[in-house]
Parts: structure tokens; C-alpha cells; sequence
């Protein structure tokens, strides 16, 4: 019996030929990343365990990036950031990205990419349940908790239970009026937010492989959602070229064998598929955009780690140029470098930037920002009663805001649409 690409990858890892689902192994871990929100506490737990004379395993493999709770005056988020500033200082952490300095990157899960931290082949863990956007790149990504981060700060390892696989296969060419973002929620729907926990989702056929890596992003992002350990997309000649343009290290890539053994596979003909929408407040909770048309809107949000990356703005301003919003509208870039291509790319020759600013939205600085609530002065934040739809990940109760808000999930093309009409529209309906 053959291996899956993550099988593959835990292997090599832990320095052994095979592995098999149930496993339980050690792994060299190739990166570890905090951000503001985990780093304190871990560092905290690290010290605590390690003593007096703690020593990190690797300054070169940590990653640090303050990015949830920073554009604020709350003064325990700024203390969060206090504590990353002088631990970076201490210890010398040379991959530290500070707030208010040129080197500050915005949302860790962006960064990593951008920064060259994903490579093919190798193993990420993070402090962070998103982690598992990395997986975009043909590599092993996931979340821990603080606990496990404080070990592998001091030791480089950890000891992880091979996770089963269940493979997604999209058939066909991605209609104009789709992105990523629907086909996630398409399994999100079909399978609901429990129905991969602990496995690892693979995804895979013609549709995933002609999707840039920020799309592909998209759909390893939200394999937590679904309760995945990992999201993982084979690595291809635009990983490949994506990588090198970005860090000048060797890779190795792996691929599932053709008699890998999966706990479930999933097959979608994606002409099939029609514009998605998750309705409060979860997920899963899947219907046809159309379904939810004419729901009328508080606020529209276009950013996060899903749905900030500079694709997802070339999305949004098919249906911003020349339009005005009627609700208020974010725009969150997910990172300062997808800040900066704001002001260069274009839309029928006019720069995104803008074409937002002509349309009415409000542009904020880069970081997590309303995607996980924040404190009061959280730009974008969701208030009582407000209802938003939203580029992001969640919409649990409070998730953005207010416990009395609603959150609808959905692709930059439905937000979009849904900001110049003021109601939920399908994007069809624009194009």
C-alpha cells in the first residue's frame, strides 16, 4: 500500500521510510511561528519549563508576527506586543517582524509565504489554527497549542499522531463567477465543521492545479473549518516559481501514490457549482448565494488571511470599478506588501487602491483587524444588530464583533457585488 503526500512528508520528518494513519511519531520541525495573541503565553511556558537557562533549539526556524491586536489603544493587546518586542531583543530573533517598523509584514499566514517560510516537503507548526494555510505550498502545516510551541521552541520536536487523509478532486475549469472561497465552502457544506477533524485534506484535480497559489491559499486556509489538522496541495510549477522568486533554499517535492489509501474521497464537477454563501453562524451553514439575495447589509468586509491577498482584491474591483458602495465597506489587506500592490496592480488600467477609494471604501492598515473581533477600536469591527457579509473564515456568534451580530461568509466577488447593492447579490448578477 502506497503513501498520501502528507504520509510522505511526516516520513521524512521523523526519519523513518513509512508511516501509517494512527501512528504515533516524532517530527522535526522544520518552522515554528507566533504571533502576538500565543507568543507571551508560550514564551511564558517555555521559560516556566525550561528554566533559568532555557535556550530556543533554532533562533533561525522561529518566526514571530505581531498581527491580531495591534491598531488599537487596548493597553493588554499593547503589552502583548511589549512582551514579543523585548523576548526578539533578548534573544536575538532575527526572523521578528515589529509593528511600526519597516519590517512589519501584516497576517502571519501571508507573511510566511511571502517571507519564503514555505517550502515543499518540509513541516510548519504554528500558534495559530490557520497555520494550515501553508499547506498551499505541497508541505505539513498546522495549528498547536501553546504548550506544544513551548516544546518545540526548546527542542525542535514534537510527537504527533499520524492523521488518516480524505481527498477533494474539483473536475473542470473554474466558471468566472467562482473562486476558492466557493469551493471551500462546498465541502464545508457537504461534510460540516467537524467532518475532517484530525485528518488531513487533500486537495486535488484540473480546477486546484490552474489556481494561483493565493487561491490555493484560500482553500488550505479554511481546512480548520472543517475540523482538518492540515490542508495540502501537491506542489507544481507555480509553487515552484511562486518559491523561487521568494528564497533561493532546495525543496523536495512528494506526491500521493496512485494506491494511497484515504479515509473518504470527494469528486466535484465544478460547472456544477454555483456561488456560495455561509449564513450565521457557522461555516457549514451552506446555501446558494441566490438563496440569501436581497438580505439586507450593515457592513461588508473584504480581508484576512482567506480572503486579503491581492487576488481577492482583483476580484473585488470587477465590481467596484465605476460603482459606489451603499453600505459601509473594509478593505483589510492581509499583508504590507498586498498594501503596496494595491497602489501598482490595475483593474482596466486604473490601480485598485483607486478604484476603492472612487467606490467609497474605507482602506485600513494591514493586519487580522475584525476578523477576530479585537478590542472596541478595531477598525471594522461588528456592532449589535449589524449584519455583515464577509471575505473571512468565521462567523461564529461574536466571532467579528458583537454577539449580536450576523456574519455572512463569501467570496470576494459576492462581497463585492453584495457592497454596491447593499443587499446580498449574486455575483452572476454583475456579470
Amino acid at each position: 500500500m502506497g503513501m498520501t503526500i502528507t504520509e510522505k512528508i511526516l516520513a521524512k520528518a521523523s526519519g523513518r521510510n513509512k508511516v501509517e494513519p494512527g501512528e504515533n511519531i516524532w517530527l522535526d520541525v522544520d518552522v515554528l511561528m507566533t504571533h502576538d495573541v500565543c507568543g507571551p503565553p508560550t514564551i511564558s511556558i517555555w521559560k516556566n519549563e525550561f528554566g533559568k537557562d532555557a535556550k530556543i533549539w533554532d533562533k533561525n526556524k522561529l518566526v514571530i508576527f505581531p498581527d491580531h491586536y495591534i491598531f488599537t489603544s487596548n493597553k493588554h493587546a499593547n503589552r502583548n506586543v511589549d512582551i514579543l518586542r523585548e523576548f526578539a531583543k533578548e534573544y536575538d530573533i532575527e526572523n521578528y517582524y515589529d509593528v511600526g517598523s519597516e519590517r512589519y509584514k501584516g497576517v502571519c499566514h501571508i507573511a510566511l509565504a511571502e517571507e519564503g517560510y514555505n517550502l515543499p516537503g518540509t513541516v510548519l507548526f504554528g500558534t495559530d489554527s490557520h497555520t494550515c494555510t501553508s499547506g498551499a505550498f505541497g508541505m505539513f502545516a498546522t495549528g498547536v497549542g501553546n504548550t506544544d510551541a513551548a516544546f518545540i521552541l526548546g527542542t525542535g520536536k514534537i510527537w504527533e499522531k499520524v492523521p488518516e487523509s480524505m481527498k477533494f478532486t474539483f473536475n473542470g475549469r473554474l466558471p468566472d463567477y467562482l473562486t476558492a472561497k466557493d469551493l471551500i465552502l462546498q465541502i464545508l457544506g457537504d461534510i460540516t465543521t467537524d467532518g475532517a477533524t484530525y485528518r488531513a485534506m487533500e486537495f486535488d484535480g484540473e480546477a486546484v492545479f490552474n489556481l494561483s497559489m493565493n487561491e490555493r491559499m484560500t482553500l488550505t486556509n479554511m481546512a480548520i473549518e472543517a475540523g482538518g489538522m492540515s490542508g495540502i496541495i501537491k506542489a507544481d510549477e507555480i509553487t515552484g516559481k511562486y518559491v523561487k522568486e521568494r528564497i533561493d533554499k532546495s525543496f523536495e517535492i512528494f506526491e500521493s501514490d496512485n494506491d494511497a489509501k484515504y479515509h473518504s474521497t470527494y469528486e466535484y464537477n465544478v460547472s456544477e457549482i454555483e456561488p456560495l454563501i455561509a449564513k450565521p453562524h457557522s461555516p457549514d451553514n451552506r446555501d446558494l448565494v441566490r438563496n440569501a439575495a436581497g438580505t439586507p447589509l450593515t457592513k461588508c468586509y473584504i480581508g484576512s488571511c482567506t480572503g486579503g491577498k491581492i487576488t481577492d482584491f482583483l476580484f473585488a474591483a470587477k465590481f467596484l470599478f465605476r460603482n459606489k458602495v451603499k453600505v459601509p465597506t473594509f478593505v483589510v489587506p492581509a499583508s504590507t506588501q498586498v498594501a503596496k500592490q494595491l497602489e501598482i496592480e490595475t483593474y482596466n488600467g486604473i490601480p485598485l487602491k483607486e478604484i476603492f477609494e472612487k467606490s467609497g471604501c474605507i482602506i485600513a492598515r494591514s493586519s487580522c483587524a475584525a476578523c477576530l473581533g479585537g478590542p472596541d477600536d478595531t477598525i471594522g469591527r461588528a456592532v449589535d444588530k449589524d449584519v455583515v457579509i464577509s471575505t473571512t473564515n468565521r462567523n461564529f456568534p461574536g466571532r467579528m464583533g458583537s454577539k449580536k451580530s450576523e456574519v455572512y461568509l463569501a467570496s470576494p466577488l459576492t462581497v463585492a457585488a453584495s457592497a454596491v447593492s447593499g443587499v446580498i447579490t449574486d455575483p452572476r448578477d454583475f456579470i
